[in-house]
């Protein structure tokens, strides 16, 4: 039995420079993990079946990327093995903070461990990305600048700063924004350099705060304290601040409906140093 972290993730910035003739969008954006995080429990099973053991009416079972995850993963190996699959939910769906995906990342990563199967990261990224774009990067385990459709990833190591994180009350589409034709699909290229000093912006966060009025009332509220950005397509939005006790006092002082989260940036992947030490017989 393996017991497991997903973290979930925070786009420092995120830019639509292009969208391809099959639809899918050209952009640039930094991943950087932080530490809200879902915890994911793994047990083999003597037998053939592939089953989630908690109950969680908000994605049915066959819907789950963890289960699709493990799935998938005993498809490609050729293999006949069964699990059950347990979680404690605590990263907000529809956020933009990549939960989903870090859950399936942590199935993916976990079970190439409880099975034996001895694949690279560069294998499980393969079947990952199948499930979702962003599944890749909790596999790779480190914080990345992600070009392309967000699959061609350099590691960085950007300030792994203090954060307030407000989720209010609203559950994104991303296929809705990604969609939407008011979206700004031509924001010219970047470099590291460039947002290591300080550029980058959302691209998405217009049409959001558009369609989503909490969301628009969600970062105004924050701009007061400081320059309020959002993650991925929303509904999370985050300031960043110089310490722990900083970001408290000012969640202390939000709606009661707004769930909010001290948090901090993490370039290393908790899932990563867990995995380190059962590899290294730590």
């Amino acid at each position: 039995m393996l017991i497991l972290p997903a973290p979930a993730k925070l786009n420092l910035f995120l830019h639509i420079t292009g969208r391809r003739a099959d639809g899918y969008h050209e952009l640039q954006t930094v991943f950087q993990f932080i530490d809200l995080q879902d915890t994911i429990t793994l047990a083999n099973r003597s037998d053939q079946q592939i089953n989630r053991v908690t109950s969680w009416s908000e994605v049915a079972e066959e819907d789950d990327l963890m289960v699709r995850a493990a799935q998938k993963l005993a498809n490609s190996c050729g293999i006949s093995a069964g699990v059950d699959i347990a979680i404690e939910k605590h990263i907000p769906m529809g956020a933009g903070l990549g939960g989903g995906s870090s859950d399936a990342a942590t199935v993916l990563c976990g079970l190439n461990l409880l099975w034996g199967l001895d694949l690279s990261n560069r294998e499980l990224a393969d079947i990952g990305i199948t499930l979702g774009a962003d599944v890749p990067i909790f596999i790779y385990g480190h914080a990345a600048w992600a070009e392309g459709t967000g699959e061609i990833l350099t590691s960085i190591d950007p300030p792994e700063d203090n954060y307030l994180l407000i989720v209010p009350p609203a559950h994104v589409s991303t296929a809705e924004i990604f969609n939407h034709p008011a979206l700004t699909r031509d924001s010219s290229p970047i470099k590291i350099a460039d947002f290591l000093e300080g550029q980058g912006h959302n691209d998405l966060e217009a049409v959001v705060r558009q369609e989503y009025p909490v969301i628009d009332d969600t970062m105004n509220w924050l701009q007061h304290f400081s320059n309020a950005r959002m993650t991925g397509t929303g509904a999370g939005v985050f300031i960043k601040t110089g310490s722990a006790k900083e970001a408290q006092n000012i969640a202390q002082q939000a709606p009661a409906d707004w769930r909010c989260f001290v948090t901090r940036g993490l370039n290393t992947s908790p899932l990563y140093d867990q995995l380190s030490s059962f590899t290294n017989g730590v």
